[in-house]
């Protein structure tokens, strides 16, 4: 894989805060349902964006890619 650059690693965390707040937010709105089928649904989509976190976070934690 490529190297990328220090800009690029910084728009990626960006991304990353940006996706745990989505999560935090729908697992707040699945709290506050009173639907069983929205939370369930709200709950999935949280888990899909903290998936995504964990597995960036995991890839850039064990690699060197950084120029």
């Amino acid at each position: 894989m490529n190297e990328i650059t220090l800009r690029e690693l910084m728009m990626i965390e960006d991304e990353l805060r940006a996706e745990s707040i989505t999560a935090k937010t729908m697992n707040w709105c699945a709290s506050q349902c009173q639907d069983a089928g929205m939370r369930s649904m709200l709950e999935r989509m949280a888990e899909q964006h903290q998936l995504r976190v964990a597995e960036l976070s995991q890839y850039f934690n064990r690699t060197d890619h950084v120029q």
